[in-house]
């Protein structure tokens, strides 16, 4: 997190959208879904790169968004430039920002920038190359190339003057820190509100591309100019989680190690999904997809859900092709409980009260969140266990503020329920 990253992130959600997949894909389509995405209690919406996609060496039928042909062009499927400030504007009517995914990395093999300005680009061997062998559809950009910069802080600023709230940085961690700090300067003067959200990488990749010699910056470097990272720091262990449900333990403690390792203001994005990954549904039973969405939101840092998230698709869709997302209402527990824990997340106690994870024998999680004034608690039995647990929570009777339940809690002991728990209570009633 930089200097002046405001804490109030981590009450936000996050909606991310890939145009292409996303109802008629265009940006008119969107612009009418506005509604029902801020009734999700959805604060932002993200969208993957809404530019030309190159044709040489394209995969798949219609390409990877992340092949960019031209910074300065709307991909003509989605609509006009005009359809687009009119969707930012649309959008800010209704309290919703707009953040845009920014491919700076690299770009398409027939990239107008490299018909232009040629010498900004990687050479090896005399010959156009990227540093990462399977991303065959684009290459790279060499940011050694100093007036590279004023042009890439230029298309920024186009899109801050537009009305654009924010970016997703691809692959931000392989570009100069130093670039970075120059463009936030830039697009802070521009908006002091602006956002900047990096892929950071997985810990793994950073040193496989340190080991080729080349750049790439660890998460405290990134967090110089960034607002908020991923936390790909720690996702091979939410992988491991996935595929051994005993390794909650290990997922949930190197959340705890951040705590430390990071400065107090600092804000990670969490999520279960995005449109790299297979989709959460796929690996839960009903009854536990509603414990770990409701977990996700108890987790501190800013949320991020991937539509159709919200109604528990489980299918991934395919990146380079035609592949729409289902977004026909259902699952409506999973929705609600969306609803509910997105507004609640508001709440000043989640970006500012002390954040902490109770560990259990069991695969269950309890975290707590507390301040001078109110403490929230959250119980989330993601192993669908039978019985009585120790709760930091006082004595009482208390509503469920997910569902129309009673719980009391007699000695520090509450029983478990198939649904996941969160109360809440103001300290002065105690």
């Amino acid at each position: 997190m930089a200097e002046n990253t405001k804490t109030s992130l981590r009450n936000l959600t996050i909606y991310q959208v890939f145009l292409r997949q996303h109802l008629k894909g265009t940006f008119k389509s969107l612009e009418k879904d506005l509604n029902r995405i801020r009734n999700l209690g959805i604060d932002i919406i993200y969208l993957l790169p809404v530019h030309p996609i190159g044709e040489l060496q394209r995969k798949g039928s219609v390409g990877s968004p992340y092949s960019i042909k031209d910074y300065l062009a709307i991909d003509d499927t989605f609509g006009t430039m005009e359809d687009f400030k009119a969707l930012i504007k649309a959008a800010h009517q209704l309290n919703l920002k707009i953040m845009i995914d920014i491919v700076f990395h690299h770009t398409a093999l027939d990239a107008k920038l490299l018909a232009t300005n040629p010498e900004w680009y990687y050479y090896k061997n005399g010959k156009l190359s990227g540093k990462v062998g399977d991303w065959s559809d684009i290459t790279d950009l060499d940011f050694e190339k100093q007036p590279l910069w004023d042009y890439l802080i230029e298309v920024l600023l186009y899109y801050a003057k537009i009305g654009v709230d924010g970016i997703r940085a691809d692959v931000a961690s392989l570009i100069p820190i130093e670039f970075w700090l120059k463009a936030r300067k830039a697009l802070l003067k521009e908006n002091p509100d602006f956002i900047m959200l990096a892929e950071s990488v997985h810990l793994g990749f950073v040193k496989e591309i340190r080991d080729q010699g080349f750049y790439a910056a660890s998460d405290s470097e990134t967090y110089q100019a960034f607002d908020i990272l991923y936390d790909y720091d720690i996702h091979d262990l939410f992988l491991n989680y996935l595929s051994d449900k005993g390794n909650l333990n290990r997922w949930l403690e190197a959340i705890v190690k951040q705590e430390s390792i990071y400065s107090n203001n600092y804000v990670k994005l969490r999520n279960l999904e995005n449109h790299d990954q297979d989709r959460i549904a796929s690996y839960f039973s009903a009854d536990k997809l509603l414990q770990i969405n409701a977990l996700l939101f108890f987790l501190k840092g800013t949320t991020m859900i991937y539509a159709g998230q919200e109604y528990g698709v489980s299918k991934k869709p395919n990146l380079f092709e035609n592949d729409v997302i289902d977004l026909t209402p259902k699952n409506e527990q999973l929705t609600n409980l969306i609803i509910k824990l997105a507004n609640f997340k508001k709440d000043s106690l989640f970006s500012e009260g002390n954040f902490k994870i109770h560990f259990q024998d069991k695969e269950i999680a309890v975290i707590t969140y507390q301040n001078a004034h109110s403490i929230a608690l959250g119980v989330f039995n993601l192993g669908n266990e039978k019985g009585f647990i120790t709760v930091p929570f006082p004595d009482g009777v208390y509503d469920n503020i997910l569902y129309p339940q009673k719980l009391s809690i007699t000695n520090a002991q509450m029983e478990l329920t198939e649904k996941p728990i969160v109360l809440f209570t103001i300290k002065k009633e105690l």
